[in-house]
């Protein structure tokens, strides 16, 4: 009766204790500088030798464990066939959260160094492919990808940003990043906490990059890009694709001309960011 009881239990909390059920989803952790770190994988059925890998970095306050109510690529993973890993951020010393602290230049928490060793483990681990593994976030995992780009881009091959942007200190060092790589960049034009005019509070070091539209520019121009595509999503949303660039690179830069510092999805603006992210590496 007890036995039958914990299966009719188990079929009830399935939908909801996700990590439990679903086999293809893994928490570990991975040690660095002292430090056990924990991230969640997750890990398609018949995953080929060689597949993509793909880094979500949470937002600030987030946790991994709940990668479910932020980007979210599981599902199109399973679809397209390449692994997706959410890392643990540490603890921020002044307010207790979860964050990244990569680009800020007030931490000693060495957040590029755990990212990039982590990658490494896991393409060796499940023969995932080193040149096809990416990074994307949103907010703070989006300033942190940008961070990846410029300190990094020989691991991670391109790099997507929701509402993030660069940190004041990686935009000062930008002419000492060793090599372009793809962007993908989402702007809500009326968001208040990462400001698409580059406004931000230097606090910090949060601070301290230019208008969205220069750092694009930068980026673009660093890729020696010669075309531009200008697209009319729709009325409230601008896109522009910077093309025939240097390794068959691209730029792409969405304004959400109503939106503000949220993730962006069909019903509340529009796109869907988890597909436009993948949409976007698929193409490396």
């Amino acid at each position: 009766m007890k036995h039958q009881l914990k299966i009719v239990l188990t079929l009830i909390m399935c939908p909801l204790l996700y990590y439990a059920c679903n086999k293809r989803l893994y928490t570990s952790t991975f040690h660095h500088n002292n430090i056990d770190r924990e991230y969640v994988l997750y890990i398609p059925e018949k995953l080929p030798e060689n597949a993509p890998l793909v880094f979500v970095l949470h937002s600030y306050g987030r946790y991994a464990k709940d990668h479910m109510q932020s980007l979210q690529l599981d599902s199109l993973a399973e679809v397209h066939k390449f692994a997706v890993c959410y890392p643990q951020g540490t603890l921020d010393v002044n307010t207790g959260q979860p964050f990244w602290s990569g680009g800020l230049g007030s931490t000693s928490i060495d957040d590029v160094g755990y990212l990039t060793a982590l990658a490494k483990e896991l393409q060796t681990t499940y023969k995932l492919d080193a040149d096809r593994t990416f990074t994307c976030g949103i907010s703070n995992g989006g300033f942190m990808s940008y961070t990846l780009a410029a300190e990094a881009p020989e691991v991670f091959k391109a790099a997507a940003s929701v509402t993030g942007t660069m940190t004041g200190r990686v935009w000062d060092t930008r002419k000492t990043i060793p090599k372009p790589i793809p962007i993908l960049q989402i702007s809500g034009v009326k968001d208040s906490v990462v400001p698409i005019d580059g406004s931000m509070s230097t606090e910090y070091g949060w601070g301290g990059a230019p208008h969205m539209d220069l750092v694009m520019n930068f980026w673009s121009t660093f890729n020696q890009c010669t075309k531009i595509d200008t697209l009319t999503i729709s009325n409230t949303i601008d896109a522009y694709h910077y093309k025939t660039c240097i390794n068959d690179n691209e730029v792409w830069y969405y304004k959400l001309k109503e939106f503000g510092h949220d993730l962006p999805t069909l019903e509340n603006s529009g796109i869907n960011a988890n597909e436009l992210i993948w949409e976007f590496f698929s193409k490396y």
